[in-house]
């Protein structure tokens, strides 16, 4: 008898649906207990697989549809670091317009959008920081430096997002915009204490600010989310890139609570504790519950580099005789992502079980097999 599979590939050879269509159907109907033939397809090992499969596409963003939009970015971005090698910084800028032209408005070629966004972000940095050093050299402090610079990158961005919709695009202005708040809300600090370095002498009042900036900022990229549900349309690409902003903001700016008496220096220093490697471990745990409750990889790896750091600080300070404490780390740090990454849907399910419809209801469906 036919699986599932064959029978959607046998359509797709005679023109019924597309091979797009068949790859996409195949686990959509074998992950709900399809059949054929009145014989159920769901088995254990076909859970497993559904579960494979839905975690790879519940956060596929669509920038990379095959090799030919990879072999055109290498091309950008050698084409590009040459000509800002060869020419100037004014003589890339048209490139990049030209570029997107051709690439994006007309071709829509995903990945090449993607690539040239970054490079306007980075050539919108440069320009902005040149031009403040050609007209307030060593005036500004960093807070009004970054105050003039995001401005530009937002208008700049707003343009680009403007002329050919790249979801990244929208996401680095909406940053900005959080950037800007968060540094006019540190400047006004400053003004008003007289500090001369305002994160050193208020750690506590920067962290709250920083904190407040990186709520407002997940607020952003949820409302993309709850808008999409599905994840079907240029909003859950937004919604992708903000909470990759979103994550490590929201990470450090809490963890930069436990650092107080050295925000802006070095965490892991002699100083650190078990106890605060601790309570680190117990964020970092928060984070990657948050990132299986919203379905977002991107509050698991943002939490990695502090996971490591606060297993390592309690295995050498708390006691523990081992020979190699970085090998020790590196392997659980590993094993945390295995066991996250085979197991995510069942861990999803199992964590989202435990929240109220009202909340579920928003966030993007839970595959459930079928029994």
């Amino acid at each position: 008898m036919a699986s599932i599979g064959d029978a959607l590939r046998s359509a797709a050879g005679e023109g019924i649906i597309t091979g797009e269509q068949a790859e996409r159907l195949e686990p959509y109907l074998t992950g709900r207990g399809a059949c054929i033939g009145g014989a159920s397809v769901l088995t254990a090992d076909n859970v497993a697989m559904a579960d494979a499969l839905q975690a790879e596409e519940s956060e596929q963003p669509r920038f990379i549809r095959g090799f030919h939009d990879i072999l055109i970015t290498i091309g950008i971005v050698v084409a590009l670091v040459g000509l800002w090698g060869l020419g100037s910084l004014f003589a890339v800028l048209p490139a990049i317009v030209i570029l997107a032209e051709i690439l994006v408005r007309r071709q829509r070629l995903a990945l090449p959008a993607v690539v040239l966004t970054v490079a306007l972000i980075q050539w919108t940095g440069v320009f902005a920081m040149m031009m403040i050093a050609e007209l307030a050299p060593d005036v500004l402090r960093d807070l009004e430096r970054a105050l003039l610079v995001f401005p530009i990158g937002a208008v700049t961005l707003a343009i680009f997002y403007w002329r050919y919709r790249v979801p990244l695009a929208l996401a680095a202005v909406l940053v900005c915009l959080f950037l800007i708040a968060v540094n006019i809300a540190l400047l006004l600090i400053t003004k008003a204490t007289g500090a001369f370095f305002v994160f050193v002498e208020y750690p506590a009042l920067s962290a709250c600010v920083l904190l407040i900036g990186a709520l407002g900022l997940f607020a952003a990229a949820m409302s993309y989310d709850i808008a999409d549900p599905a994840r079907k349309s240029r909003l859950s690409d937004v919604a992708f890139w903000l909470h990759l902003a979103a994550a490590p903001a929201l990470l450090y700016a809490m963890l930069s609570f436990i650092f107080l008496r050295n925000i802006n220096g070095d965490w892991w220093g002699d100083a650190t504790s078990p106890g605060d490697a601790a309570a680190v471990l117990a964020i970092v745990v928060v984070f990657m519950a948050i990132g299986l409750i919203i379905d977002r990889r991107a509050f698991v790896t943002s939490g990695l580099l502090s996971l490591g750091f606060a297993i390592w600080t309690i295995l050498q300070r708390g006691g523990a005789s081992l020979g190699d404490y970085f090998s020790v780390t590196v392997l659980a740090v590993g094993l945390v992502v295995l066991l996250i990454g085979i197991f995510w849907q069942a861990l999803r399910r199992a964590v989202v079980s435990l929240l109220p419809e009202t909340i579920t209801s928003r966030l993007h469906p839970i595959y459930r097999p079928k029994r």
